[in-house]
């Protein structure tokens, strides 16, 4: 197992060797966070189909942190690069939410490093070993050599997307 890569080497930009491979533009550590807030939430859903009437009804506040934050101490963002999970909805830009307190399982969406490269793949398992698969059919499957270093940096608890 790689040893960690310290946190102030990876916050510069990330230039890729293998396109789709690096798709982790930029990390972001936790204490940069604005103090928290509280944004209304409606109990009703909002359907993506044909317009209902609005309720004017809250349920409750809604703090963003604490929605997509379960151990702040332990959590990071990292900037996307590229498109090689877009099937699992992570596009070109986004910014994931990274908690290292979680233990990776197979099928979860890890930020990795392999090699001293970062990327963001699904977690997987073959006869051999650990296995990083994207969520795109233009990128194959990285199976993980004996010699190569790998460690698992994170699990992907969330995500956030600006639309403009």
């Amino acid at each position: 197992m790689a040893t960690a890569i310290p946190l102030d080497l990876a916050i510069s930009n990330v230039t890729p060797c293998n396109p789709g491979f690096n798709n982790v533009n930029r990390i972001y550590p936790i204490g940069l966070l604005s103090p928290t807030f509280d944004l209304p939430l409606y109990s009703s859903s909002v359907p993506a189909g044909f317009p209902s009437p609005a309720d004017e009804h809250v349920e409750q506040r809604l703090n963003p942190n604490d929605y997509l934050i379960d151990n702040e101490t332990a959590t990071f963002f990292v900037r996307v690069q590229g498109d090689s999970m877009i099937d699992a909805g992570i596009f070109h830009g986004d910014v994931l939410v990274i908690d290292r307190s979680r233990k990776p399982k197979v099928g979860d969406i890890v930020l990795a490093v392999l090699d001293g490269e970062f990327t963001v793949k699904t977690l997987g398992k073959s006869k051999t070993g650990p296995r990083l698969v994207p969520a795109n059919k233009d990128y194959p499957v990285i199976e993980i050599g004996e010699g190569q270093s790998f460690e698992v940096w994170g699990v992907v608890s969330g995500s956030m997307r600006k639309f403009k």
